[in-house]
């Protein structure tokens, strides 16, 4: 029998100190410098000399608070879209064999491969006028005369859509991947219908890739400007655009600030609601 002086010593965890750190000290040196310095110093020019009256502008002239009302409408509608196009592909993509998910993921990742800019022009070439699918319309005799798809509304959403599915699809994707094929499988066993494990199992077992994929493209929209400048052609105003205007045309660096801070706060609050109505039992 050894004695207990004999046995060895317990190690015990070393603290964890400024030491921890290092390895991400690098990383957030970055984020400081390029990132988070850019971003607080470009909203110092909301309340440069003191004064809020660009936040009052910004918050209480009509024609502004009109253009924040179209962003959100057109970001909703993208999402949406994004959502139900995207729902049916990503689950494709799980839940079919691995050559056709390949394919699949050669379709959705090849326009993030693909400049947003070429993307938009080539947009601007089927949906003109005289575009390749007015010119398909008009020869097969479905329509009597163009439709206008470009400068207009219908134009930003299917440019929009088109950039932003990806970012719905692989969450998507990854939710239903992990879902464990035993639970479907019993759910087989008991003479469950497709339709009713779809309803009863994948969709509330996926609704957290669900929510990052609508927060992710809802976010990017309300930020676009290439797309809706050019397919919109001046006529669908986002904030991104009137950010920009204010910017080059006008000189005025304060405004474009305020405007810029006021989407900053209700993006970030859309994104709380949301967290919120995901998670009602943290919020008690």
């Amino acid at each position: 029998m050894s004695s207990t002086s004999d046995a060895l010593p317990i190690p015990t965890p070393a603290r964890r100190g400024w030491t921890g750190w290092g390895p991400a000290l690098p990383a957030l040196v970055l984020l400081g410098v390029f990132f988070l310095y850019p971003v607080l110093r470009m909203l110092s020019f909301s309340v440069e000399g003191g004064t809020t009256e660009w936040f009052a502008k910004a918050l209480g002239e009509g024609l502004y608070i009109q253009v924040f009302w179209i962003t959100f409408q057109i970001a909703l509608a993208v999402t949406l879209f994004c959502l139900l196009l995207g729902y049916p592909l990503g689950f494709l993509m799980a839940t079919t064999t691995r050559g056709w998910a390949m394919l699949g993921f050669i379709f959705v990742l090849l326009p993030l491969w693909t400049s947003v800019l070429v993307r938009t022009y080539a947009w601007m070439v089927l949906l003109g006028r005289n575009g390749v699918f007015n010119r398909w319309l008009v020869g097969a005799g479905i329509v009597d005369d163009p439709l206008p798809l470009l400068h207009n509304m219908t134009g930003v959403l299917i440019g929009m859509v088109h950039v932003l599915l990806p970012y719905m699809v692989l969450p998507i994707y990854g939710a239903v991947k992990r879902l464990d094929p035993a639970i479907v499988a019993a759910a087989e066993g008991l003479g469950a219908t497709p339709w009713r494990i779809f309803w009863r199992i994948y969709l509330p077992l996926t609704l957290n890739g669900i929510f990052a994929g609508s927060v992710l493209v809802f976010v990017l929209s309300l930020g676009f400007f290439i797309t809706p400048a050019l397919l919109g052609g001046g006529r669908v105003i986002m904030i991104a655009i009137l950010i920009d205007q204010q910017v080059r045309q006008e000189l005025n660096w304060e405004f474009a600030s305020a405007l810029s801070a006021v989407l900053l706060v209700a993006t970030l609050a859309v994104y709380g609601l949301a967290q919120r109505a995901m998670r009602p039992e943290e919020a008690k």
